[in-house]
């Protein structure tokens, strides 16, 4: 995407997951908001979003981070919220293992209190190593993270499957992550 397209991405990233009040417009349970309301809001907020260049965004997105509905008529960040919406994602179970990608300076809390969802209403796991070291090299020095997603399951925890490939759960408790295959990269 080029330069333009990311922005607006960023913008939509924004307004769909953590601020949809910044412009006045209002997410359903689910975390879907009206396309219509979305692109007239947002002109009417300073930022001026053609049809065309919407869809190439969402279309284009490498992440996949916006979900269209059926109708094409309403659009929603397809994870990462920190607003409370139910994605309405049914139970999975996950494979043996999935990645966690972060700062090394996470590392010492992390091995003390597990990995937390923070600001965002669930963690977010990736199936590969690479995935994940990108995820964690915005944050700082990288680390990966293996953690026992299989075991996990079995013990009761929950995991989802976003529409865009990532894995979705609450929390992950220290024992369910395997130090030995830390990855400093």
């Amino acid at each position: 995407m080029d330069s333009k397209l990311t922005q607006i991405s960023k913008f939509l990233s924004y307004i769909l997951r953590h601020k949809p009040d910044a412009i006045g417009i209002t997410l359903d349970q689910n975390g879907w908001a009206s396309i219509d309301d979305l692109l007239l809001k947002s002109r009417d907020s300073g930022t001026d979003i053609s049809r065309e260049d919407f869809f190439a965004v969402v279309e284009q997105n490498d992440k996949k981070r916006f979900s269209l509905s059926d109708d094409r008529q309403k659009i929603r960040a397809a994870q990462g919220h920190s607003l409370d919406v139910d994605l309405a994602l049914e139970a999975q179970t996950p494979p043996q293992h999935l990645f966690h990608g972060t700062a090394t300076r996470f590392l010492e809390s992390i091995m003390k209190e597990g990995i937390n969802s923070g600001s965002r209403q669930k963690v977010h796991l990736s199936t590969d190593k690479e995935t994940a070291l990108k995820v964690g090299q915005r944050h700082g020095k990288p680390i990966v993270l293996t953690i026992s997603a299989s075991q996990m399951h079995k013990d009761g925890f929950r995991f989802n499957f976003s529409e865009n490939g990532v894995w979705l759960t609450d929390k992950i408790p220290t024992e369910y992550i395997n130090t030995e295959n830390i990855s400093l990269k």
